[in-house]
C-alpha cells in the first residue's frame, strides 16, 4: 500500500498551528496576507512549471512555503507577504546546484524581506513558551519528521541547542534549580520548537549522507547559539540556516547520499542522472 505524501502532514498541521496562533496567540497577520502568500506562492510554482516544461509535479511545495511565510512573517502592508512568497519559490527553482535548491524557501523569503524589504519583521516571541502549544508542536513536528524520514535532523539540532544553553548557564555560575529554569523555558520555546521540526528538518534542502546531515544541523545549532547569546541578536536559527545553507552541496560533493524525494529516495548511482532536472 503506498504511503501518503509526508507534505500532506505537514500542511495540515501548519494550518493547525496557524489557527491556533490567530485565535489564542493573537498573531498579528490578516487573513489577507495569508490567502495572498498561497495564491502567490502557487501561482509562481505555476509558472515556473510551464517555463521548465515540468508535468506530474504536484503543488504541496507552494501551499508548505505559503503558510511557513504565514507563520514566521509579519508585514504592515498587503503586498509583501505575496511579493515576498513569489522570491522565495522561484529561488528554489533558480537556486540550484546539482538539481538540489539550495534554500528552503520559507526561509529564504523571510531572509530577503528582512534584509531588503520595508516594514517586514518576525516575532519570535509569538509562541510564548506555554507548556499546551509546546506539546502540541512537538506531537505535530514530530510525526511530520518521522513521516519524512528526517526526525534525527529534529531531535539532533535540539539537542545541540540546548545543550549548548545548560553548558552556558553552567559556566555563569547558575544554581541548578534556576538554571533548571531557565533551561525548561528555552526548551519549551515556541519558535525554536516551529523551527526544528518544520523548517531544518525540511529533507529537500539538508546533505543527502545521514553523517553530513548531522554535521551540518549541529553547525547551525552551534551558530545559532552563538548568534544568541554570544552576539546578543534575534532570530539566530533563522539566520544560521540560511547562511550555512551554501555549504550542503559542499557536503554532498564530498560525502554523496542517496537524493530524498517525497515518494522514496532516489539511489546513489541515479543521482547525477537527476542533477540537471529540477524537482522537488
Amino acid at each position: 500500500m503506498k504511503s501518503l505524501d509526508a507534505r500532506l502532514f505537514q500542511v495540515a498541521f501548519q494550518a493547525i498551528l496557524l489557527t491556533v496562533g490567530v485565535l489564542l496567540r493573537d498573531f498579528s497577520l490578516l487573513p489577507a496576507q495569508m490567502a495572498l502568500a498561497i495564491a502567490s506562492a502557487t501561482a509562481t510554482q505555476a509558472f515556473w512549471f510551464k517555463v521548465f516544461k515540468l508535468k506530474n509535479v504536484g503543488y504541496l511545495s507552494p501551499l508548505i512555503t505559503g503558510f511557513g511565510l504565514s507563520l514566521l512573517l509579519r508585514a504592515d502592508s498587503l503586498w509583501l507577504h505575496p511579493l515576498v512568497a513569489c522570491l522565495a519559490i522561484s529561488g528554489k527553482f533558480l537556486i540550484r546546484i546539482r538539481g538540489k535548491h539550495v534554500f528552503n524557501p520559507a526561509n529564504f523569503g523571510v531572509g530577503i524581506a528582512l534584509l531588503g524589504l520595508p516594514g517586514a519583521w518576525v516575532s519570535p516571541g509569538q509562541w510564548g513558551n506555554d507548556l499546551g502549544i509546546a506539546v502540541w508542536l512537538i506531537a505535530l513536528g514530530a510525526l511530520v519528521v518521522q513521516k519524512a524520514r528526517r526526525d534525527d535532523a529534529a531531535w539532533l539540532f535540539l539537542a545541540t541547542f540546548l545543550g549548548l544553553t545548560a553548558t552556558r548557564l553552567f559556566l555563569l555560575g547558575y544554581t541548578f534549580e534556576r538554571g533548571w529554569e531557565i533551561l525548561v523555558h528555552q526548551a519549551l520555546n515556541g519558535a525554536l520548537l516551529l523551527f526544528a521540526f518544520f523548517m531544518i528538518s525540511d529533507p529537500m534542502t539538508l546533505p543527502d549522507r545521514p553523517a553530513a546531515r548531522r554535521l551540518h544541523v549541529i553547525l547551525v545549532a552551534s551558530v545559532a547559539f552563538c548568534w544568541q547569546f554570544v552576539f546578543y541578536r534575534p532570530s539566530g536559527a533563522l539566520w544560521a540556516l540560511l547562511c550555512l545553507a551554501l555549504l550542503v552541496p559542499l557536503w554532498d560533493a564530498i560525502w554523496p547520499g542517496k537524493r530524498h524525494n517525497w515518494h522514496g529516495n532516489i539511489p546513489l548511482q541515479n543521482n547525477v542522472a537527476s542533477q540537471g532536472k529540477i524537482a522537488g
